[in-house]
C-alpha cells in the first residue's frame, strides 16, 4: 500500500506541475511575428553578426520591426535578399558586396623578424610579447592566425607569416576585421581590384632596410598611370576604383612588385 501511495501521490504532484507550467506558458507567451520568423526562414542561419545584429534571429526581429534593411545578410545569396524584400513588401535594393582584404605582403622571407617568438599562436600574445608587431615593420601582418580562426565560412588562410582572402568564399562578414589587433584586415567593395598589397606609412629608405615587398612610395606607379588613377598618400601607393581602367601597367612598372590585379 506504501507503494501505491506514493505514486498517486507523485502522479498528483506531477499533473498539478504539468497544469501550472502549461498555465504559465499563457500567461508569459510572447507572440512572435509572423514575418519575423519567415524572415528568419530566409537566412543562412550563420550567425556570424556580419549583419551588426546578434545572430539571425536579432536581425529577424529587426527587419521584421522596419529597423532594419532587408539586405543586411552578408551570408545570403541575393535571391534571399529578394524573398525578404517580397515578404516585408519593400524594395530590394542591393548593395555591393563587401569583401575582406589584407593589405600586406609581409612573409616572413621577405619582412625582417624583431625577434623569435614560440608563444602561443595568437596575434594579441605576440602583440603583448614583443610590443607592435613580431616583424621590423610596424604595419605588418603578425601572421598567427586570428583572422583565421574567426573566419566562419573557410575565406582565410596562413600563407608564409600572412593572411590571404579567398574571395570566392569571403561573405563580408567583418568577423575577421573584428578580430585583427591591429585593425590591418579591411572591408572593401568586392569591385575593387587593384589594390597595393601593402600598409607601410614609412618612407621608403626605411621600409627598404625592413621588407623587400613593402611600398617605398617612389611614386612611379603614380606617375606612369594612364588613368591618373593612383596617388602616393603618406609614401604609400593608393588606388581610386572609380578611375582604375585595370589595364595592369601599374603592377608591370611597380619595383616592388606588391600593386596585384586581385580579380585577374
Amino acid at each position: 500500500m506504501t507503494i501505491l501511495y506514493s505514486v498517486l501521490v507523485l502522479g498528483a504532484l506531477g499533473a498539478i506541475f504539468g497544469a501550472l507550467l502549461a498555465f504559465a506558458s499563457k500567461i508569459f507567451y510572447v507572440e512572435v511575428d509572423p514575418k519575423q520568423a519567415a524572415v528568419r526562414e530566409c537566412l543562412a542561419g550563420a550567425n556570424c553578426g556580419g549583419c551588426g545584429y546578434p545572430g539571425c534571429d536579432g536581425y529577424a526581429a529587426a527587419v521584421a520591426k522596419g529597423e532594419a534593411p532587408c539586405n543586411k545578410c552578408v551570408a545570403c545569396a541575393p535571391e534571399m535578399h529578394a524573398k525578404i524584400a517580397e515578404i516585408m513588401g519593400a524594395s530590394n535594393e542591393e548593395a555591393e558586396k563587401m569583401v575582406a582584404f589584407v593589405p600586406c605582403s609581409g612573409c616572413t622571407d621577405v619582412a625582417e623578424a624583431r625577434f623569435n617568438y614560440s608563444g602561443p599562436e595568437d596575434c594579441r600574445a605576440a602583440m603583448l610579447f614583443g610590443g607592435k608587431s613580431n616583424k621590423l615593420c610596424t604595419f605588418a601582418c603578425i601572421g598567427m592566425g586570428n583572422c583565421v580562426k574567426a573566419c566562419q565560412f573557410g575565406a582565410m588562410h596562413l600563407e608564409n607569416g600572412v593572411a590571404k582572402v579567398d574571395r570566392a568564399k569571403c561573405v563580408g562578414c567583418g568577423a575577421c576585421v573584428d578580430a585583427c589587433p591591429k585593425s590591418i584586415v579591411k572591408l572593401i567593395p568586392e569591385s575593387q581590384r587593384v589594390i597595393p598589397a601593402c600598409s607601410s606609412k614609412d618612407k621608403g629608405a626605411a621600409v627598404m632596410k625592413i621588407c623587400k615587398a613593402g611600398c617605398i612610395g617612389c611614386m612611379k606607379c603614380q606617375r606612369e598611370c594612364p588613368a591618373g588613377a593612383i596617388e602616393v598618400k603618406d609614401f604609400l601607393a593608393v588606388v581610386d576604383p572609380e578611375k582604375c581602367t585595370r589595364c595592369g601597367h601599374c603592377a608591370e612598372v611597380c619595383p616592388r612588385h606588391i600593386i596585384t590585379d586581385f580579380g585577374a
